[in-house]
């Protein structure tokens, strides 16, 4: 099979929109490469070094690649990408005046090669990620995440993943019960379990994501200590208000919320985590861009929140309120 590939050189700041725009005109996968240059800050905490440049991409610049199908039109898709970009602007977000280039690709070409960049990385004291197919021997004190996100989701590498990460290994307790907001591949979902959580609801609106979650949970063995759902919170919240909340696996309320998601849609259900979560509970927002953090807390605050705690990593922000 061939697929149409779509390359689109922008910067790293517009990565998480413009993946976005990708999946929702029917993208069959999207890999994101970002600045390889050596000038680039880097987390060296466990050691990490770097001898070589793994790219020749300015740094501040990405390059997002979308697939589609061979039988798809893509003019009108490409038409309404750009259109989609061009608007960014208007969210603060710089996109670097883009370029974009069409070719056609057989599957072999795209579909494994990006896993050979995909090597197991050790995110905090604890959490380490492991791509399935690799070979990789822990510590006795390391939690290890056995992920294979497929094409259509991250590694958990990405910044706002990593801020998530390393946030809910200092905010869960043993025995909390953890809602996972947009879950994705599941990678949250499987930390807040492996950190003593006595139970984790993942919840997605997207039937991939849900699958790919439940896939990822699997490998974990992680079955019995974790729910996913399509759903949001807002249904979830009615189904506890209307006593058919068994099937959640979560006690509402819950004492961890964590949403890694962009903050437009982080601002459209403040309301329905206040409501999910027990008081002192604690709420982990990320997907946040530095220009969109203030947007967040005034809305976070006027909805009863207490902003205890901000963690940053490049332009991104994760952010950790407590309901009072």
């Amino acid at each position: 099979m061939r697929w149409h590939e779509i390359t689109i050189n922008t910067t790293e700041m517009a990565i998480e929109m413009i993946s976005n725009f990708l999946h929702e005109l029917g993208a069959g996968g999207v890999s994101i490469e970002e600045s390889g240059t050596l000038n680039k800050q880097r987390d060296t905490s466990f050691g990490q070094w770097y001898e070589l440049p793994l790219n020749d991409i300015p740094e501040g610049r990405a390059v997002i690649k979308g697939y589609f199908s061979e039988l798809l039109e893509m003019d009108g898709i490409i038409e309404q990408l750009k259109q989609s970009i061009e608007e960014l602007t208007s969210f603060d977000i710089d996109t670097g005046n883009p370029t974009y280039e069409l070719r056609l690709v057989d599957e072999e070409d795209w579909a494994n090669a990006w896993k050979q960049y995909f090597k197991p990385l050790r995110i905090s004291d604890r959490l380490t990620i492991k791509p399935t197919w690799e070979e990789y021997a822990g510590g006795p004190e390391e939690l290890i995440i056995e992920l294979d996100p497929g094409m259509a989701f991250g590694t958990g590498t990405h910044a706002t993943t990593s801020l998530c990460l390393k946030t809910l290994e200092k905010v869960i307790r043993p025995g909390d019960d953890v809602i996972d907001v947009g879950t994705g591949s599941g990678v949250l979902s499987i930390a807040a379990a492996k950190l003593g959580a006595r139970h984790v609801l993942a919840v997605d609106l997207d039937p991939v994501a849900v699958s790919s979650a439940t896939e990822n949970i699997k490998l974990n063995g992680l079955e019995a200590q974790t729910t996913v759902k399509q759903s949001d919170l807002l249904q979830v919240f009615r189904e506890s208000q209307e006593g058919s909340a068994s099937s959640l696996g979560v006690k509402l309320p819950v004492q961890v919320v964590v949403a890694n998601i962009l903050a437009e849609i982080l601002l459209l259900f403040v309301q329905d985590v206040y409501d999910v979560l027990a008081s002192g509970g604690h709420y982990i927002a990320s997907g946040i861009i530095q220009s969109k953090e203030s947007d967040i807390v005034q809305a976070l605050t006027a909805h009863g929140f207490e902003i205890v705690e901000r963690n940053y990593d490049s332009d991104w922000v994760a952010i950790v309120a407590r309901k009072r």
